[in-house]
Parts: structure tokens; C-alpha cells; sequence
């Protein structure tokens, strides 16, 4: 856009004005596992010996002390405990990080506050234990119920430690997500049908399921598997999609289903507020935020190595970047987040959570609808089903030029 039309619309060249802050939610990072998945580009790292879950602790709560200025007034929605494999520490180490959480922040009495477990560390008691933490929501890393998937995903847990881990947090929670991945290696149609069948079985409210692909930095992508073709995957996600939706499921983001219910629409709030480009304190080894400010959007990633986290973290100085997204960057940074969603945007909340003039994307917005990829009125945006299918191409529209 002009610089002459940007003037008459009350935007400088470059700047960005927010009339409101977005909505914020809290990430804490656990980086431990007990093996690296060789699937897995997250920032994990295997736990040799002891856990010094103390120390890390001490490190997390002198992070989040930093970065209270950046946030003062700000209630917070959501808290997740990712990883690694958070269901790793004790109950008492949880509850001891959540109270540290609430001396500090405003969080909102029907906040959700999710963990991330493996089956292999399930302990009835323990789990309890999470539960009277204030944890009410528990996404659970199954992948598959398939015994020689399983090993072949080097997942430490077998199909029954699976249906267990299931069986105890259906005893201690409500709101549960099972994770599951299809197109793996020497996977069969029937046996991926088979796994989505025995998620169904325990009748959660929210299923994540993804494609296995294979990342930079990890083991499969170095030697890799033998994987299902791409027709045969396409058909595993046909297979997925039909099935989840006949037993009641929506798929309102790319990879996730959410089965509504009287008392809750059981969409991940936490990852809503992700796609909705609401803002988050990311807090822990390699954890990253987003913070909104009235006249610019910034973002910042923590030390990834545990140990230079937790010295860096006492000195108040765990951020190892941190940048400002330039207006040119925050309509792809955006769309990123946002047509992930079945639902899309609205264009006021491009505008609210942008601080950009709709005249900003209009030009890539109406090549993006000659080509079939997208679907609008004057009020919202949404993918259409080929732009669904073609996401990469849909978003790479949107990148500046």
C-alpha cells in the first residue's frame, strides 16, 4: 500500500497501532524425557540421572519474575505444561510451579490449565496429585494403540501402559486429549482405522491427530522409515476425518477434533488463543513468547539447553532472541496462525490483533480467492476445502515481498 494511502488511514509507514491487547496465556516448558523419539524436533533432551527438578524450578519462577513488567495488569486465560514429558515431575513440583504462577499473575478462575503426559509415566497417585495441583485438562501422548508402531516410533510405552494411562486420567479428569499420529512406518489403512477406532472407544472430548512427517534434526529424518505413499496417507486422512465426524467430532483446526457438549464447546483453549494470534509468556528451556504492546508485536525464545537456561534464567537473562515483527512480516505472521482455523478470521480481528488496516492483505486476499483457496464476506475469511489442502501455498501468498 502507498505510503500517501497509509497516511489517510492514520498508519505510518512501518507502524502499527493496537486500540487493544490480546487475550494472554502462559507456556511453561519441561524439557525432559526419558528417550528422544526419533520422530521428535521439539526441544526435549533424554534425563541422564537425577531430573534437578528444583533447580529448574527456581529457574522457571525467576524467568517468569523477568518478564512480569512486560505483562503488568494482564490477566491470563490458559496455562500449558509442555514438553518433553512434563508428567515427568512430581505432583508436589506442579502444584509448587502453579502456586509461584498465581502469587504473581492474575489468572482467571475458569482458566485452563493443561499438562502434557506420556503413558509410560502414569501413576494413579500421581496423576491425583495433578489433579488437586489445579490441572483440569490432560493431553495425553498415545500415538498408537499398534505394538510394532509404537517401538518403530521409539514411544517407551506398549498398547495396554496406553489403555491404562487412559483409564486413570478418565478417573481423575474431565477434559482429556488423546495425541495420535497415521502414515507410519509400514502402517496399513486398516491398521490406522484400527487405532482411530480404539481412540473413539474412550469417548474424550478432544482427539489430536497428526501426520507423521519427517523433521530436520532428527533420526527419521536422517535415516528414514518406510512410509505410506502420499496416496495412501490421503487416504488414512479421508478415513480419519469420516470417522471422527460420525461420531460427533468437529475438526476446527487443521489437526484437531473437539467434541462439543452441553457444558463446554471442548476446543483447546490454550491453542485457540495460539491461533486466534492472541499472546503468550513462554517460560522454561527453549520456550517462546509473544507479547503485544500498543504500538508494536515482539517475540522472544528462551536458551534451549537446560543447564544454560537455568544459569541465565537466576540472572535474568534467559532470552537468547528476541525481535519485533515489522508490519510487513505481521499479515504472514498471522495468517500462519489464524487460517489454520475451519473457521478462519474475521476481519476485525485481523485488524484488532494486527493493529493493520484490512487494506493491508485486500490484494492478496482477493488472489487468493481467484484461485479457490480461500472463501469470504465483508464480515470473515475462511479456508475453503482446496485451501485446506494446499495450506503452504495459501500462506506463502502472505509472505512480504
Amino acid at each position: 500500500m502507498p505510503a500517501s494511502s497509509q497516511a489517510a488511514l492514520g498508519v505510518m509507514p512501518g507502524r502499527i497501532a493496537l486500540t487493544a491487547l490480546p487475550p494472554l496465556s502462559l507456556y511453561i516448558h519441561i524439557p525432559w524425557c526419558v528417550r528422544k523419539c526419533p520422530y521428535c524436533d521439539f526441544n526435549s533432551h533424554e534425563g541422564k540421572g537425577a531430573i534437578p527438578e528444583r533447580q529448574y524450578i527456581d529457574a522457571l519462577i525467576s524467568d517468569l519474575d523477568y518478564t512480569l513488567p512486560k505483562i503488568w495488569g494482564r490477566r491470563v486465560y490458559s496455562v500449558f505444561f509442555g514438553g518433553g514429558t512434563p508428567s515427568l515431575f512430581s505432583a508436589e513440583a506442579i502444584d509448587g510451579i502453579l502456586a509461584a504462577v498465581r502469587a504473581r499473575l492474575s489468572l482467571d478462575s475458569d482458566a485452563e490449565i493443561t499438562l502434557e503426559a506420556n503413558p509410560g509415566t502414569f501413576e494413579a497417585e500421581k496423576f491425583r496429585g495433578f489433579r488437586a495441583a489445579g490441572v483440569n485438562r490432560l493431553s495425553i501422548g498415545i500415538q498408537s494403540f499398534n505394538e510394532n508402531h509404537l517401538k518403530a516410533l521409539g514411544r517407551i510405552h506398549n498398547s495396554d501402559e496406553a489403555r491404562r494411562a487412559i483409564q486413570i486420567a478418565q478417573e481423575n479428569f474431565d477434559n482429556i486429549n488423546l495425541d495420535l499420529m497415521f502414515a507410519l512406518p509400514n502402517q496399513t489403512l486398516a491398521e490406522c482405522e484400527r487405532d482411530i477406532e480404539t481412540a473413539l472407544s474412550f469417548n474424550t472430548h478432544h482427539l489430536s491427530i497428526y501426520h507423521l512427517t519427517l523433521e530436520p534434526n532428527t533420526l527419521f529424518h536422517a535415516f528414514p522409515p518406510p512410509l505410506p505413499d502420499d496416496d495412501l496417507a490421503a487416504d488414512m486422512l479421508d478415513m480419519v476425518r469420516q470417522k471422527l465426524a460420525a461420531a460427533g467430532y468437529v475438526n476446527y483446526e487443521t489437526s484437531a477434533y473437539a467434541k462439543p457438549t452441553r457444558e463446554s464447546d471442548s476446543r483447546s483453549r490454550h491453542n485457540m488463543n495460539y491461533w486466534r494470534f492472541g499472546d503468550y509468556i513462554g517460560i522454561g528451556a527453549g520456550a517462546h513468547g509473544k507479547i503485544s504492546f500498543p504500538d508494536r508485536i515482539t517475540r522472544e525464545a528462551r536458551y534451549k539447553q537446560p543447564q544454560a537456561f537455568m544459569e541465565r534464567a537466576v540472572l535474568g537473562d534467559a532470552i537468547q532472541e528476541g525481535k519485533t515483527i515489522s508490519a510487513a512480516e505481521l499479515p504472514f505472521e498471522f495468517m500462519l496462525n489464524a487460517l489454520r482455523l475451519t473457521e478462519g478470521f474475521t476481519l476485525a480481528m485481523f485488524v484488532e490483533r494486527t493493529g493493520l488496516p484490512v487494506t493491508a492483505i485486500s490484494s492478496t486476499l482477493d488472489a487468493a480467492e481467484a484461485k479457490g483457496l480461500i472463501a469470504r464476506d465483508h464480515i470473515a475469511v475462511k479456508p475453503t476445502d482446496k485451501g485446506r489442502l494446499f495450506l503452504n501455498d495459501l500462506l506463502e501468498m502472505f509472505l512480504p515481498t
